[in-house]
């Protein structure tokens, strides 16, 4: 769920050792405050890419004869021309981008994506969902366990307002991201590193966001368990029209074996085509709107196979960039990682503590909405 080094794993391992620890147990264990910072699971990774600042992006105006960028694009394009004394045509201007927010390498690596029409009730593409993520058990996986519960919903308010005043064209609909699974330093009693929130505390957090018209989304961190054996566990929550769901690939590490907080773990297409199959036939089963889902993604093998991932009109697909680091870093992974194998929609988080931990800004709505395409998921940790 966070950016990392994939050439510098003496990078990642300090990385990892400097963050803050996850819940603790397994699924056998009731999970209580005082477990909250009992293993070493971390909850953020430095991202990938480059050791230094990625130059800015310098495109040239497309020649006349060139394909009329997409009209998601038009506001940034540098397709005009202009007129010299003697009636010639003359280049226009260069435009320099920073990464990400090129609209013509969007363009050519295939945005706008052609996706199923929507169903009626479906959040996305009509408005952007600004989420708290988190879990009420530790102050140090997200913003929605770091802040006493009416805080917590304040300051969400207010980053909402924040976006709705960026960009008034999509309106923004508030969500609370609980981590239901968690993954574990320990194997804990099942074995399978991975500790499953009871259902009074996911009621608890539906009721918070109940309580502000919010959405739920439901996290899981399989650890060594399968997504197959996990995700049916929660078809009494995801029942319900507003609860959504987000699955974490860093997480998945049945493959390798390792420990989670030790190695990044992987989902293949195959992984996320059962997940969006199964959220399929529960808007069928429950006759309930399309269901929003979440794939968190920093890395290049994080997903592989990512062309293969089906489109369904019954779920809508984020690709979220995930991870934390300065500006131009950040960037750098929304465009290598993101916009580079594109799937339906993106995402884009952002960490209040780690984004900002060596003096650099948290990027601000305004800044976030120069990237191509412009995220429609926006997730604060």
């Amino acid at each position: 769920m966070h950016l990392y080094c994939t050439n510098r794993p003496a990078l990642l391992m300090i990385a990892l050792l400097a963050l803050p620890l996850a819940l603790a147990g397994c699924k056998d264990n009731k999970p209580t405050a005082t477990t909250a910072a009992a293993q070493t699971v971390p909850q953020g990774q430095p991202s990938s890419a480059k050791a230094a600042p990625a130059p800015t992006q310098t495109t040239e105006a497309p020649a006349a004869a060139a394909q009329t960028p997409s009209p998601a694009f038009d506001a940034h394009s540098s397709a005009k021309k202009a007129k010299g004394a003697k009636g010639k045509a003359t280049a226009a201007p260069k435009t320099t981008y920073r990464a990400g927010e090129d609209p013509d390498f969007a363009a050519a690596k295939g945005w706008p994506v052609k996706y199923p029409a929507p169903l009626p009730g479906s959040i996305l593409p009509q408005k952007r969902i600004v989420a708290y993520y988190g879990n009420p058990l530790s102050k140090r996986m997200g913003a929605l366990g770091e802040y006493q519960k009416d805080d917590m919903l304040q300051r969400l308010k207010r980053e909402v307002a924040k976006w709705q005043a960026a960009d008034p064209s999509h309106p923004v609909q508030p969500a609370l991201h609980l981590i239901a699974v968690v993954a574990q330093g320990d194997p804990g009693k099942a074995g399978l590193y991975r500790m499953i929130m009871p259902d009074k505390i996911i009621n608890d957090v539906y009721g918070w966001a109940k309580s502000i018209n919010a959405i739920m989304f439901i996290d899981i961190q399989t650890g060594h368990d399968n997504i197959r054996n996990v995700l049916p566990r929660f078809e009494w929550i995801l029942k319900n029209p507003d609860v959504h769901l987000g699955i974490d690939p860093e997480f998945n590490l049945i493959k390798s074996g390792k420990k989670p907080g030790t190695k990044i773990g992987t989902y293949d297409a195959a992984d996320i085509n059962y997940a969006s199959g199964y959220l399929k036939e529960l808007v069928k089963k429950y006759n309930i709107p399309p269901k929003v889902f979440i794939v968190h993604r920093f890395t290049r093998n994080g997903v592989t196979n990512a062309k293969n991932i089906q489109l369904r009109p019954e779920v809508q697909i984020v690709m979220n960039m995930d991870g934390w680091g300065a500006p131009w870093l950040k960037r750098d992974s929304y465009k290598d990682y993101v916009v580079a194998e594109p799937v339906q929609f993106t995402g884009f988080k952002l960490f209040y503590h780690n984004d900002t931990k060596k003096g650099d800004a948290l990027l601000t709505p305004k800044e976030v909405l120069m990237l191509h395409p412009k995220p429609l998921y926006i997730q604060y940790q």
